[in-house]
């Protein structure tokens, strides 16, 4: 079954979000001339909810999917269910968006299978259809429709690599993790900590990010920094907001962990 999250745009205001470039202009010239866009970063660095911002700040709802290796064409695109009253078609989220002209944002999109994705096709090209064999529909997407897909290019090997074809069809943004001044500005904003230990947090993922392709798989995002935050500001011990945190979730192998925390204690006792 697909994995979604349907929101509306936020009215009162806007999900916060740093820029860290001129992503957000970009976003908006792709929108407005019906362009398809992909966004590459890893893990934790604001990629889904750059999307969420920008859909409310254009106005519009997003459909988000997060894929996965069992992601059907029919969990995009929707089926025929039955039900007391006998059958009857559910439209998926893929094609809600395009019938309201929404954003549909495809998360980890290299989890799908490739003969998945294929369905993509017709709407990231100048076409901009979506047939549905089922009911002998096609739609045709409204200029408010958008189509975003995101991955990570650090879990791409020769199964999990989005198709150059199906690549080649879209607008491309890179994101990485912010330069140091810009996730402080992130972090006190997002949690409210102050300057001083916000700074603390980022030199000590800074040290254990350099450790990545070395002893880790994944770097210490800044969403791991947020919750570590979130931890402190709550009162629990600084030292234990960052195992649980920002070096659990890193690694289960256990001297890898304890390798990483007293690099933790270390950067935290300056």
């Amino acid at each position: 079954m697909t994995t979604l999250f349907a929101t509306q745009p936020e009215t009162a205001e806007l999900p916060f979000y740093q820029p860290q470039g001129d992503e957000a202009t970009l976003f908006e010239h792709a929108y407005r001339h019906q362009l398809p866009l992909l966004i590459k970063g890893p893990t934790g660095c604001g990629k889904t909810r750059f999307i969420n911002h920008m859909a409310a700040r254009l106005g519009r709802p997003v459909y988000t999917v997060a894929c996965h290796d069992d992601l059907t064409a029919a969990d995009l695109v929707g089926r025929h269910l039955i039900s007391d009253k006998g059958t009857y078609w559910s439209d998926g989220p893929l094609t809600r968006a395009v019938r309201e002209g929404a954003i549909c944002y495809l998360d980890e999109v290299v989890e799908a299978r490739k003969d998945t994705t294929v369905v993509l096709h017709p709407l990231t090209d100048d076409r901009r259809i979506l047939p549905i064999e089922r009911t002998g529909e096609t739609l045709h997407a409204p200029p408010e429709f958008m189509l975003v897909v995101s991955y990570n290019p650090g879990y791409q090997n020769l199964l999990k690599g989005m198709k150059p074809s199906t690549r080649q069809r879209f607008v491309g943004l890179q994101f990485d993790f912010p330069e140091p001044d810009l996730e402080c500005r992130i972090l006190t904003g997002e949690t409210g900590i102050d300057e001083a230990r916000a700074r603390k947090l980022i030199t000590l993922a800074n040290a254990l990010r350099a450790l990545k392709d070395h002893d880790l798989e994944e770097a210490a995002s800044t969403r791991l920094l947020v919750y570590t935050a979130t931890l402190i500001l709550g009162g629990y011990d600084p030292l234990e907001a960052c195992r649980a945190a920002m070096v659990e979730p890193l690694s289960d192998d256990c001297e890898t962990t304890s390798a990483l925390m007293e690099v933790v204690q270390a950067h935290w006792a300056k």
